[in-house]
């Protein structure tokens, strides 16, 4: 479980994200949702250690990541799965070589045993045999996958997605989604998902926060995003006129 408590954050006199609060939970996809600017990012760099926040705790499992140092904080980092908007794999490296990076780095597994975990990784995203392909040989959505291997190579107990759907087509964005979600489900990890991806929200959103400049504005699940009566939210969700007329459909059921 991550948890994240009366976090607030500014920059010179601007505040970003102010006193927000809220549960991640395992096994579970957990997504942060919101316009441009409202927060997302922000919030993620807190979670992952790349801010420091202004105020308010991070905590791990009940673990005060905010207030760490050293050997203690390297721990968690440990324990944690990036999955980078872009996918951010090394197009000097082999896609092998990619997914065992984090081995080399982490662990003191040896060369067979990194391996078969690397075969293992590929085979759950469905690239098996992709070993030797590098990453510019490969499509959008494949690279995605790759990058969702190396993720879960180190076997995280927190896998963070950073607009998992950026930059793919529908069809391939759904199969990252369901990638995702049976992968958190399978290994139980807490799975915190920046997105502003309706579609994800839809299918996938079993824990949803939703940030309006900066503040925890409302938090629930796909079925009751549908039936809120939260305006900012529901401007956002149903922006398009096609999305309109789903939240009227939904609102003469109930």
């Amino acid at each position: 479980m991550l948890e994240i408590k009366n976090i607030v954050k500014t920059f010179g006199d601007r505040p970003v994200v102010q006193d927000v609060s809220f549960v991640f939970h395992p096994g579970k996809t957990n997504l942060v949702i919101g316009e441009s600017g409202s927060g997302k990012t922000t919030i993620l760099k807190l979670m992952v250690g790349l801010h420091l926040p202004t105020s308010g705790s991070v905590l791990f499992d009940g673990r005060d990541f905010t207030a760490m140092k050293g050997k203690d904080q390297q721990t968690v980092r440990k324990e944690i799965g990036m999955l980078f908007q872009a996918g951010a794999l090394f197009d000097s490296m082999t896609l092998e070589q990619n997914v065992k990076f984090p081995l080399d780095m982490y662990t003191n597994l040896s060369e067979k045993e990194k391996i078969e975990r690397v075969n293992f990784c590929l085979s759950r995203v469905k690239l098996e045999g992709s070993n030797k392909l590098y990453p510019a040989e490969l499509s959008g959505g494949m690279k995605k996958r790759a990058a969702l291997a190396r993720a879960i190579s180190n076997n995280p107990k927190y896998l963070f997605c950073d607009e998992p759907n950026s930059g793919l087509d529908p069809k391939t964005s759904i199969i990252i989604d369901t990638l995702i979600h049976s992968i958190t489900q399978e290994f139980n990890i807490t799975t915190i998902i920046i997105t502003h991806d309706m579609n994800s929200v839809l299918e996938i959103g079993e824990n949803i926060m939703y940030l309006y400049k900066g503040k925890n504005w409302w938090a629930g699940n796909k079925k009751d995003i549908l039936h809120s009566n939260n305006e900012e939210l529901n401007n956002f969700v149903f922006a398009s006129d096609f999305m309109k007329q789903v939240f009227k459909g939904a609102q003469s059921k109930t």
